[in-house]
């Protein structure tokens, strides 16, 4: 008897901070970098600030475009914030990009006091949001847009895609006040453009109607959540999504209206711990305007120290990979 075994291919370090992209998947390099040096070219107030993380936040592009717009700050996230935010006091603009867990949880402090108490005009836009390092604790920020979210009068943007990412960026630029945007970065998926979505600040779209649930999601959830809505098809299942990339302000009214729509399960699903995300500030929502949906359940990761590892193994079992979300969706409509 002849008997074959199928292995998947062992994976490398690199699996540790690769693309998020599927391997046929389209991409587009350095979104983030390329329409900020667009952006910038006729706007001489943008500067560039960076700690010791320019190729990494692709802010490298700005550096080589702009070389006396640019300032290396070194290792130094508080005094990185502390300097964004003089500068904004002498009407720049600055971009400061760093690691979202050094730009919240190590700068938290010098965000809270330096710039937002202030009100001044600075776009803090940090890579390796949520799990999209495996690098364990010290690097996996889920818990960033729990902390921002505390903060008065700060914008918080979690972009799904590099079409958010590119018109995600004049926009938060053009704001008058601070913003945090959770950066994609690198090799990004391009998703959204076969939507007919446009990004607009402090905007939730539908991208995708169904009868049985609504997904309600921001970041790359909505990439997995419009690949679980697809896969599902085949049970018969009519799967919404919701897009949110605006987390502060939330679209309470657009929320509301799709959940008041049909009776369905509504799924919130995020690159976040379950507390203080996106989650949270929808059940808030809902509860305030007393809206009732006929299911409730938090599709984002466990209120936990994660583990280190590869990230499509990380994904798989902390429950956000494409077909992780979709059992569980199909787990909670049984």
């Amino acid at each position: 008897m002849n008997t074959t075994t199928t292995t998947k291919p062992r994976l490398t370090t690199s699996a540790m901070i690769a693309s998020i992209a599927g391997d046929d998947q389209r991409v587009k390099a350095a979104p983030f970098g390329k329409a900020l040096v667009e952006y910038a070219a006729e706007k001489p107030q943008i500067v560039g600030l960076t700690a010791d993380l320019a190729k990494y936040t692709d802010l490298h592009l700005f550096a080589q475009a702009y070389p006396e717009r640019f300032f290396q700050m070194g290792m130094a996230e508080q005094l990185l914030m502390a300097a964004a935010g003089g500068m904004a006091k002498e009407g720049f603009v600055p971009f400061a990009t760093t690691y979202a867990a050094f730009g919240t949880r190590r700068a938290f402090d010098f965000v809270h006091q330096v710039i937002a108490e202030e009100n001044l005009n600075v776009k803090i836009c940090c890579a390796l949001p949520g799990l999209t390092t495996g690098y364990g604790p010290s690097h996996a920020a889920i818990e960033d847009i729990a902390l921002m979210r505390g903060v008065p009068g700060l914008v918080i943007v979690d972009p799904c895609d590099a079409l958010d990412i590119e018109q995600a960026v004049p926009q938060i630029a053009a704001h008058q006040g601070p913003v945090y945007m959770r950066l994609l970065r690198g090799q990004v998926p391009l998703v959204l453009d076969e939507y007919d979505y446009t990004f607009e600040l402090g905007k939730a779209k539908l991208l995708r109607h169904g009868a049985d649930v609504l997904v309600i999601s921001s970041g790359f959830m909505t990439m997995r959540a419009l690949e679980a809505a697809k896969d599902l098809q085949a049970d018969k299942l009519g799967v919404a999504v919701l897009h949110c990339p605006t987390i502060k302000p939330l679209d309470e009214a657009t929320i509301v209206a799709a959940v008041k729509a049909k009776p369905r399960l509504v799924v919130v699903a995020e690159n976040h711990s379950v507390v203080g995300g996106l989650g949270e500030a929808v059940a808030s929502a809902l509860l305030r305007h007393r809206v009732q949906p006929a299911g409730f359940e938090l599709a984002g990761l466990p209120d936990a120290f994660l583990d280190a590892g590869a990230l499509p193994t990380l994904h798989e079992r902390y429950g956000i990979s494409r077909e992780a979300l979709g059992r569980r969706i199909k787990g909670w409509i049984a």
